[in-house]
C-alpha cells in the first residue's frame, strides 16, 4: 500500500495523500507514487485539471524520516526527484487544497502547484535548518522572490511556522476557506479549467513559468547537492539522532 490514491471525476484527476495515522508523512513509496499519478494525469485527454490534497486536519507532515534515513536520496533520480520533476513540469494547471499541516515538502511543493486554498486550520513551516538541513525544491529562490529576503529568512533560516491566512498575504496560497469547505471549494476551481481551451491554458501555464524554469532547475540541482551534504553531516546526525530519541538536540558542540 502507497497511502496515495487517486481518482478522474469530472475532468479532474485527484491525488490524495492518504497516511493520517502517520501525518501523511511521505514515504519514497508514495513519492514515486506521486510522480506516476502526474505523468497518467498528463497522458489522459480526459483530464482538464489536478487536485492535491490530503486528510481533515493534515496535509502533509513532510517526510517520513525512519523512511528517509533508511534510503536517503542519492541524486536527482529518486522517488522524491521524479515526484519534483513531475510536478515541476506538469503541462496541466494544478491545485492544491491543504487541509491543515504542511511542513517540509509540504510547503514548497505548494510553489509548484498553480492554484494553492487553504484552511483556517492550516500550519506551515519548513523546518530544514532544524534538521541540519537546507530548504529543497527551489524554494531558496521562490519564496524571497515572493515575500523578501527578511520575510523569507524567517521561514526558511528560523523555520517559523505561518498560518493560512500569512501563505495568503505572502504570495503562497489564493484563499484561506473554513476547513470543512477548502477541498470542496479546491475542487470547483479545479473543474472549471473544463469549460476553457485546453491548448490555451497549457500555454498560458508555459508562458507565466518559462522564464524562470531553467533558474528553477539550477537551483534545484544546487540545492540538492548541498542538501545530500548536509544530510551526512554532524550537526543532522544529531538533529536526527534528537528526534528518533525525542529529546532537544544540542549543536552546542558545533
Amino acid at each position: 500500500m502507497t497511502h496515495i490514491r487517486t481518482a478522474t471525476h469530472n475532468g479532474v484527476a485527484t491525488i490524495e495523500i492518504a497516511r493520517p495515522e502517520k501525518k501523511n508523512a511521505l514515504t519514497q513509496a508514495m513519492y514515486q507514487a506521486m510522480a506516476d499519478a502526474i505523468a497518467a494525469a498528463v497522458a489522459d485527454n480526459g483530464v482538464r485539471a489536478l487536485l492535491i490534497t490530503g486528510q481533515p486536519g493534515i496535509f502533509t507532515s513532510g517526510n517520513d524520516l525512519e523512511d528517509f534515513m533508511q534510503r536517503p536520496p542519492q541524486g536527482q533520480d529518486t522517488p522524491v526527484g521524479r515526484f519534483m520533476r513531475a510536478l515541476l513540469e506538469c503541462e496541466k494547471p494544478v491545485v492544491a487544497a491543504v487541509t491543515g499541516g504542511a511542513v517540509g515538502i509540504g510547503t514548497t511543493m505548494l510553489l509548484h502547484c498553480d492554484l494553492v486554498y487553504v484552511s483556517d486550520e492550516a500550519r506551515l513551516a519548513m523546518p530544514f535548518v532544524s534538521l541540519g538541513l537546507v530548504p529543497e525544491y527551489a524554494s531558496s529562490m521562490v519564496l524571497p522572490q515572493l515575500m523578501g529576503h527578511v520575510r523569507a529568512a524567517e521561514k526558511l533560516m528560523l523555520g517559523e511556522p505561518f498560518t493560512g491566512a500569512d501563505a495568503v498575504e505572502c504570495g503562497i496560497a489564493n484563499a484561506v476557506l473554513p476547513a470543512a469547505e477548502v477541498v470542496n471549494h479546491a475542487r470547483r476551481m479545479a473543474e472549471r479549467f473544463n469549460g476553457l481551451p485546453p491548448a490555451a491554458v497549457r500555454e498560458t501555464k508555459r508562458l507565466m513559468r518559462a522564464s524562470g524554469a531553467e533558474r528553477v532547475r539550477q537551483v534545484m540541482a544546487s540545492e540538492g547537492e548541498v542538501f545530500g551534504q548536509r544530510l551526512r553531516s554532524p550537526e543532522a546526525r544529531e538533529a536526527f539522532q534528537a528526534f528518533f530519541e525525542k529529546r532537544k538536540p544540542d549543536f552546542s558542540k558545533f
